[in-house]
């Protein structure tokens, strides 16, 4: 199963290498990532696989989402169902 991983805010430095650690603590394994600075804006986007997830997905998003509030960031952690549901025409 796999889930997208969605940050934004200010750039600063390190922000891919702390999302990414908190992925491996967890068991989480990057398929593809997506990133870009606007001015001092910045975006990600992440494909993330979940079928070796150590906690339970509520938590990890909710672990993503206290990572983003401790630094300064907006992080999204949505299931790919969710994702294509929304996104089905």
């Amino acid at each position: 199963m796999k889930a997208v991983i969605t940050v934004t805010g200010r750039d600063s430095m390190g922000i891919i290498a702390r999302v990414s650690t908190s992925c491996a603590e967890c068991g989480v394994n990057i398929m593809d990532i997506s990133q870009s600075v606007l001015h001092e804006y910045f975006a990600m986007i992440m494909l993330v696989d979940i079928d070796k997830l150590t906690i339970p997905f509520t938590d990890f998003v909710d672990r993503m989402a206290e990572l983003g509030h401790s630094s300064a960031l907006e992080i999204h952690t949505m299931h790919e169902d969710i994702f294509n549901s929304m996104h089905r025409i």
